[in-house]
């Protein structure tokens, strides 16, 4: 009888034991999450914070070379305002989704949600030999953190600029609801991807792009990553297809639950 009882007391001291160091590990994991979400967020706002800083720099230079026309500079300079105030907006944002943290979902109009990205992006498409279509029903709205959302198109459209920089095409931006979701999808008519580079490009620091440092590359490569965390969040999906140097299309499906009243 000592002896069973024993045996149970020392199982029961390795058990506790066993815990204990499961508790530790556990809490370890979460600190090296915490400073993977740390590293993850940081270098979104980098990639971010390029799409941005090119039109504030045009902005700023537009008004310091034109300073004697007054409408010109106070534009630019209206403008320079705004994208600063969006600057800080998606780093807010940025660092909410890296933190797991919940931004307050609103129903929006996502006619104005694309036309508000290329107001951002500042450049005329058409002088890249780029014509865009926007086929979007009016008064479509969804249920979504409205800036965030808008980083993933900018990411998306972006990347379709980049796609047909070379020799031109056509971006198209349709959208449609059936009774269970919104499906978002932004086509371009570059260069496509090549079929085992489909299944990574929504992997972090994955890109298909040349850059002449692997810190550029990786920074390049944090953007569609980006967008299938933000788009996950809103519990839905994005995926990709693309046929080799011909069309690529990036759909996006949000849920019912996740769409407003149009």
């Amino acid at each position: 009888m000592t002896s069973i009882i024993e045996k149970r007391s020392s199982l029961h001291n390795e058990l506790n034991a066993v815990t204990q160091e499961n508790s530790r590990l556990k809490s370890r994991i979460e600190q090296l999450e915490m400073l993977a979400n740390l590293g993850m967020a940081t270098c979104m706002i980098a990639h971010e914070f390029s799409n941005l800083l090119t039109p504030l720099v045009n902005y700023a230079a537009l008004a310091q070379k034109y300073p004697d026309e007054k409408a010109l500079t106070e534009k630019a300079l209206s403008k320079t305002v705004a994208n600063s105030r969006r600057a800080s907006e998606i780093m807010e944002s940025l660092l909410a989704v890296a933190n797991g943290q919940n931004h307050q979902k609103q129903d929006c109009d996502l006619n104005i949600m694309v036309e508000n990205v290329f107001k951002c992006l500042c450049r005329d498409f058409s002088k890249d030999g780029i014509t865009v279509k926007i086929e979007i029903p009016k008064g479509l709205q969804i249920r979504c953190v409205p800036v965030q959302l808008q980083q993933v198109i900018m990411n998306l459209v972006l990347n379709a600029r980049d796609a047909m920089l070379l020799g031109g095409g056509t971006l198209t931006i349709t959208a449609e609801r059936s009774d269970r979701a919104t499906c978002i999808c932004v086509t371009d008519t570059g260069r496509g991807i090549r079929p085992e580079d489909l299944n990574k490009v929504f992997e972090p620091f994955y890109s298909t792009k040349e850059q002449s440092s692997q810190i550029a590359a990786g920074v390049c490569g944090l953007g569609l990553a980006f967008c299938r965390k933000i788009v996950e969040a809103h519990n839905g999906s994005i995926s990709a297809t693309s046929q080799p140097e011909g069309e690529t299309t990036f759909r996006i499906n949000l849920p019912g639950e996740g769409l407003g009243n149009s």
